[in-house]
């Protein structure tokens, strides 16, 4: 997919493909803009403007035909190209990671996990390997894996990270609580769980 689309649009996308799918699974054939608004507390036009995006009407007064706005919402995210992925740190939060089979739903196949424990070295989470960190560049080379994972602790996350760009990473999604120095042609994710919860906990008093 060309970066035509902003960040917000893809992620306002994926809530409406989200809807789409529940929608289907109930036997609804039409969803209307208004209806995907008031389920996601969002304004009309945004809606409508978001899927004009997609050169894609509905009918008047009926809405959109779920299964064909969905379709083209995948086809648009490109969920049938396959993104292979690394996690690299393997304690809670990326064993969670690895259990959560919706990923490959939306085109993301999460294949390994990494960690330099030697109780986790070895052992399967979710039918996917724990290998020793010092393997990950050559499995990054055997497998072309460009997408890392981070969900180590804090205090290793910036070493981690330049040993996964001397690897051959080039794209980070970094959920460690770290501004991370990275060099020009590496992108980063940076997803701020702390940071969302207090905007949801300062703004719902």
């Amino acid at each position: 997919m060309k970066k035509t689309l902003s960040d917000k649009v893809i992620n306002r996308l994926t809530l409406y493909h989200s809807i789409l799918t529940d929608y289907i699974d109930k036997n609804i054939e039409y969803i209307s803009s208004p209806n995907i608004a008031e389920l996601l507390h969002i304004d009309n036009t945004q809606v409508r403007k978001d899927i004009a995006l997609l050169k894609y009407k509905g009918k008047c007064k009926v809405g959109y035909k779920a299964k064909e706005l969905k379709l083209l919402i995948e086809d648009t995210l490109k969920f049938k190209t396959v993104k292979t992925a690394f996690i690299v740190g393997a304690g809670n939060l990326g064993s969670a990671l690895a259990n959560y089979d919706n990923f490959e739903a939306y085109g993301f196949k999460i294949s390994a996990l990494f960690d330099n424990s030697p109780l986790k070295i070895g052992m399967k989470v979710n039918d996917k390997d724990i290998f020793n960190l010092k393997e990950l560049p050559f499995l990054t080379e055997k497998y072309d894996v460009k997408i890392a994972i981070l969900t180590v602790p804090r205090a290793f996350a910036q070493e981690v990270t330049n040993f996964l760009v001397d690897a051959g990473i080039k794209y980070i999604w970094n959920f460690t609580p770290c501004v991370l120095n990275v060099p020009n042609g590496i992108q980063i994710w940076n997803e701020n769980l702390i940071g969302n919860f207090l905007q949801f906990t300062v703004n719902h008093k």
